[in-house]
């Protein structure tokens, strides 16, 4: 296997969706929009908001506080109301919004890997290029999951700077990230941009649009959505374990959809489609 060729693929890859608005806006501006604007709102309004409406607040909250296992529900022991609403915001409720953007990401650019190239008149001359299957299919991945990667972890690293600088006033000491948050990032994040580019490779060698893959591919996020709602609902709490455990489900999904992925990549078929 030749990795200079898979780097090159990739390369290519990275300097087309840099070139494409669609990719890398949305790649901005949400990453903005969940490490600085999100955290900042949940730490300076409790400090703005009167006693009694942060103390209604809570009361909101008590039902889903008891569901909480003993070992995370010690992490709120002789707080005040305004730690406690700040903890239960930046620490719980938002963090399965972060997990949507290895999937976006990778989405995004799986989505652009073969429709966009068909799009731009420049596949029929990568699909006669020297490279094998196994590298024109490894390279497409990396170019879509190295940089989502890397993208979630800066915005991870970014958010735990922000909660724990916003927040300095109110707790005087660095609380966060939280125990679960750590698996969160560095098991569950990669499982799911690999989800993401797996899942997106199958579909964008099959249609004939960068939007059409883009819409269908998008559709992971409910997903992610799901976790949301039940961390909110307390039917699932995202503690250390748990998120071990769905980040093990993702895995194996993603063990399966990279085997069909590679067994039905066959470039004589995208280019029948030329």
């Amino acid at each position: 296997m030749n990795w200079r060729s898979i780097w090159a693929i990739a390369s290519k890859d990275l300097m087309e969706v840099r070139q494409n608005k669609a990719a890398w806006g949305p790649a901005i501006a949400l990453p903005l929009i969940f490490a600085l604007v999100m955290p900042l709102l949940f730490i300076v309004l409790p400090q703005v908001m009167p006693a009694e409406d942060i103390a209604r607040e809570m009361g909101d909250m008590q039902t889903l506080l008891d569901n909480l296992p003993p070992a995370m529900l010690a992490i709120f022991d002789g707080k005040n109301l305004e730690q406690v609403f700040v903890i239960y915001m930046a620490g719980f409720m938002f963090a399965p919004m972060l997990l949507i953007l290895p999937l976006m990401f990778s989405s995004v650019v799986g989505s652009d890997s073969f429709v966009g190239e068909r799009e731009r008149k420049t596949l029929e001359a990568l699909l006669y290029s020297p490279a094998s299957d196994m590298e024109l299919f490894l390279g497409k991945v990396l170019a879509a999951v190295l940089p989502a990667i890397a993208l979630s972890w800066l915005t991870h690293a970014l958010y735990i700077v922000v909660v724990n600088v916003a927040s300095w006033p109110l707790f005087g000491a660095v609380w966060f990230p939280l125990a679960a948050w750590w698996p969160m990032m560095f098991w569950l994040t990669p499982a799911l941009a690999v989800l993401g580019i797996s899942a997106t490779v199958l579909i964008s060698s099959r249609v004939r649009t960068f939007m059409e893959a883009y819409q269908m591919s998008g559709s992971l996020v409910l997903f992610v959505l799901a976790l949301v709602l039940g961390q909110v609902s307390g039917v699932l709490i995202l503690g250390f374990w748990t998120v071990m455990l769905v980040g093990l489900m993702v895995w194996m999904v993603d063990a399966a959809l990279i085997y069909l992925a590679v067994s039905n990549f066959k470039r004589s078929s995208l280019v029948a489609k030329l």
